[in-house]
């Protein structure tokens, strides 16, 4: 297919931060391409966007997976032409599990979620920034990738530190092409990903704004917008760099 307006892929899109960072993509004037391995809620949501007057489509695979990955990304970009932007906005927490009894299996599934998958899907994304226009990638990296993480979240913490060093390997080898690589580092933000302790345990959930300069939680739109940023012309001369968005709750108070 001919090159055509502007493609932008987000992994892990169909909900939380990653959906509506593919919602203001699409506002931008995006095509957008979700992933995730929920098809159907994949399915809802580009029925969601479409209704807004967004073009939108969802490919359904495991960032994990390195043959999956290589698979649909390529077939992405041999569709459309090209790649414009690539979010890898994928990954989680995992669980938890202090390092003495942490199984090498929940060890390597942690850094295959966050780092595996960014390093997959960058690698083959890149032949088709190449022929993009002011292409970047945008990774998620973590505070915990700076502070280690809190009790049992240490590998989480390694693997984010890993993504915050890939950001910028990968801005030192895609210069050349012009292609910029830049990361986000949300900090607490509002989303499904907090559900489980905002039911069980409200108090705990209500304390965590406590330690946010700001006063409160993020919102998922306030991550979409320094994505957006990011990806847009304004930030052309942006690469290498990664972005607080936690209300400052990174210095602590």
């Amino acid at each position: 297919m001919s090159i055509q307006g502007k493609i932008a892929v987000v992994t892990g899109a169909t909900g939380g931060i990653g959906f509506e960072v593919a919602k203001k993509l699409g506002k931008d004037g995006y095509t957008v391409v979700l992933n995730g391995i929920d098809d159907e809620a994949g399915a809802r949501r580009v029925k969601e966007l479409t209704a807004e007057g967004i073009s939108a489509e969802y490919v359904g695979f495991d960032v994990t997976d390195d043959n999956a990955v290589t698979t649909n990304i390529t077939a992405i970009g041999n569709k459309y032409g090209k790649i414009d932007v690539l979010v890898n906005n994928a990954g989680g927490l995992g669980g938890r599990s202090r390092f003495e009894e942490m199984t090498t299996e929940f060890y390597r599934f942690v850094m295959a979620l966050n780092l595996d998958s960014t390093f997959f899907a960058s690698r083959a994304a890149i032949p088709f920034l190449k022929k993009g226009e002011n292409a970047s990638i945008i990774n998620y990296t973590s505070n915990a990738g700076w502070n280690a993480g809190g009790p049992g979240a240490g590998i989480y913490g390694t693997s984010k530190a890993g993504v915050h060093a890939i950001t910028r390997a990968l801005a030192k080898d895609l210069a050349e092409y012009g292609i910029r690589v830049n990361a986000v580092s949300p900090g607490t933000i509002d989303t499904p990903f907090h559900a489980q302790i905002k039911s069980t345990k409200p108090e705990v959930f209500a304390s965590w704004k406590n330690n946010i300069m700001l006063g409160r939680l993020g919102q998922p739109e306030e991550v979409a917008s320094v994505v957006s940023f990011l990806a847009s012309d304004a930030a052309s001369f942006i690469t290498a760099e990664t972005i607080q968005i936690g209300g400052g709750q990174a210095l602590g108070i």
